[in-house]
């Protein structure tokens, strides 16, 4: 289902456009993805697993395998982050696909380009850093697998907190808009493109990248990673039914796409993005039946649980998901009390009748390409996982790839912002560009939004990393 009306968006649908989906004829809006278009028409299985167990939109940015389909014969292709377009041809699947054995792929020359500088990833801080390095004449190719530009605030409707200088007071969406426009044309923008392998050639950078049906190989003198990061899935029974959903992948289809996600939600996980979520899933006239958190205090923001109480929300601490119910989506799911080591308490489940799972219970850094490139890694729980030691100027281990954003440690998106700027800042001085000042007024800002009792985490987070860099630099 479409939402026609919304108290903050706008929903600006292109020219109706008509599909085929394992046979039938569908509708959708140009700009839509594929799994947007058959989330509105009532599809919530798109694939299924060998054994025949449905599987349905979870991410919605393209690293899970949920929505994996075949489109105009090409299997295994992300359905959450390829758009729709007139007259395709989509299948699900069964397993993993196959190619038809009549397919042959037409040869195509390898193209090849050239950058001062590449930034993968156009979030906050991939956007943050090109809009740095053009400020300083210098053009950076900015590569982006999305349909959109934008990251995660192209869907946020919240306002943000802080200081005026990192935008506090706006909401995130416009936050994008801001950025995007800031950037333009001046960058040389790659949407819809994968980075599928980073490389060390003469001393700089090559990385390889899909886009459309070419293979580019980019070289650039240094590289600016800002991949972003990934929803983290809980093990219960029925995790994986469609109508399971990461928090990123509800707010993707009901504030980019205006797809309602479904008529009733539970909420897993009372951190701000659970809070925040719960209450754009009130705007668009989603019930919450409730918020469990398993930890004894929600760990969100005071204005953000109390909206959600005065709207007759539960918020129910000390309490966890144990299974989603249903067969080929979810029909309803069970919470219980849990004790002191999360386990649930015989005696304490109650059903409740939803067709909605929503998962916010935290990021991991999505680094696979650094560790693919080779930098040195460590296990930093304050920082979300697995992320590359970096020094202060957000340098990893590799000499000339830096590092930004939530793949560098989850945080506020106000932080990566900085955190891209001072990466771009440390690359314009390693070009010989004189940005002293500026690095030091961007290391001052970014230490001043940690100051705070919600900073303290990743502060002491990047406090270890600096510790284990130290530690690799002397031995």
């Amino acid at each position: 289902m479409r939402l026609a009306r919304h108290p903050i968006l706008e929903f600006k649908r292109g020219r109706k456009i008509s599909f085929i989906f394992d046979g039938r004829e569908m509708e959708a809006y140009e700009g839509e993805t594929i799994a947007a278009a058959l989330h509105a028409a009532g599809v919530r299985v798109l694939s299924r697993t060998r054994s025949g167990a449905p599987r349905g939109l979870f991410c919605a940015i393209g690293t899970c395998s949920s929505c994996l389909m075949t489109v105009d014969g090409l299997p295994n292709v992300r359905a959450c982050i390829t758009p729709v377009r007139e007259g395709m041809v989509v299948e699900s699947q069964r397993g993993p696909g196959r190619l038809n054995p009549a397919f042959r792929p037409e040869p195509r020359e390898t193209e090849r380009g050239k950058a001062e500088v590449a930034v993968v990833g156009a979030g906050p801080a991939g956007l943050s850093a090109a809009m740095t390095l053009l400020g300083q004449g210098i053009r950076p190719v900015v590569v982006d697998e999305n349909p959109q530009l934008g990251g995660q605030l192209i869907k946020q409707t919240h306002k943000f907190f802080g200081s005026r200088a990192e935008r506090a007071g706006t909401r995130g969406v416009s936050i994008a808009q801001a950025l995007v426009g800031e950037v333009g044309d001046r960058a040389e923008i790659l949407r819809e493109a994968r980075v599928i392998g980073m490389y060390t050639e003469g001393g700089g950078k090559l990385l390889a990248v899909q886009h459309e049906d070419r293979l580019l190989l980019i070289a650039a003198e240094a590289l600016i990673v800002a991949t972003g990061a990934e929803e983290r899935f809980l093990p219960f029974p029925g995790n994986t039914l469609p109508g399971v959903y990461g928090a990123g992948a509800v707010q993707t289809l009901m504030n980019v796409y205006g797809v309602k996600p479904g008529e009733r939600a539970l909420m897993v996980g009372a951190g701000n993005v659970g809070l925040i979520v719960s209450y754009q899933l009130l705007q668009a006239g989603v019930e919450v039946a409730a918020v469990v958190e398993a930890l004894p205090e929600y760990g969100g923001y005071h204005v953000h649980a109390a909206k959600l109480r005065r709207l007759g929300v539960p918020i129910l601490t000390r309490h966890t998901v144990v299974r989603a119910l249903g067969e080929e989506r979810v029909e309803g799911a069970v919470i219980a009390r849990v004790d002191e080591r999360f386990e649930p308490l015989p005696g304490t489940e109650r059903e409740l009748e939803v067709d909605l799972v929503c998962l916010a219970i935290g990021l991991n850094p999505s680094t696979r390409l650094l560790e693919q490139a080779g930098a040195r890694m460590a296990y930093v729980a304050e920082l979300g996982g697995r992320v590359p030691l970096h020094d202060e100027w957000m340098e990893t281990t590799v000499s000339g790839v830096y590092v930004a954003g939530d793949c560098a440690g989850i945080g506020e998106a106000s932080t990566a912002m900085l955190e891209g700027r001072l990466a771009a800042l440390a690359v314009l001085e390693r070009l010989g560009r004189d940005v002293r000042r500026a690095k030091a007024e961007a290391r001052t800002s970014l230490a001043r939004l940690r100051a705070g009792p919600f900073g303290a985490r990743p502060r002491q987070g990047k406090e270890k990393l600096r510790a284990l860099l130290q530690e690799v630099s002397c031995g």
